[in-house]
């Protein structure tokens, strides 16, 4: 199914929250992503054409790590694959903005197949986050 206004799919992710106020502080004002529809229990965001919905649970799970190049990589977590510069751009936002790294912004796997600038962060619902650039798209899936 597509959409003749997109050229690509776009995904739709709900995430569990404590607090919608903070979730709106974050998302939205650190994050800069637009805000759509929302309830007393969740907020439609539009990240980067994707529709990103935060939705009030204040139940957390234990959270779990798995090692990657080195460090101890939150899961599960999500997040985007970005431009470099906007790579760079949005790590200045968080680092403005206070927010604590859990994996401070660097270059993983430098001079191997799928190189990639990587960084992990948490929300204020500790929802694990990775935002990501690589050089160039085909890097992506590369092995």
């Amino acid at each position: 199914m597509t959409d003749s206004t997109s050229p690509l799919p776009r995904f739709h992710l709900a995430m569990p929250v404590d607090d919608l106020a903070a979730a709106a502080e974050f998302y939205g004002t650190v994050i800069g992503c637009e805000r759509g529809r929302s309830s007393d229990t969740w907020i439609d965001w539009n990240l980067r054409g994707h529709q990103f919905v935060t939705h009030l649970a204040p139940a957390r799970p234990a959270p779990i790590h798995n090692p990657v190049d080195g460090h101890d990589v939150p899961v599960p977590h999500f997040g985007l694959i970005l431009q470099i510069p906007d790579f760079h751009a949005l790590a200045d936002r968080f680092r403005a903005a206070g927010t604590p790294f859990v994996i401070e912004p660097y270059l993983r796997f430098e001079g191997q197949p799928g190189e990639q600038w990587t960084m992990f962060l948490h929300d204020p619902a500790t929802n694990a986050l990775e935002f990501k650039a690589f050089a160039h798209d085909s890097a992506v899936f590369a092995t």
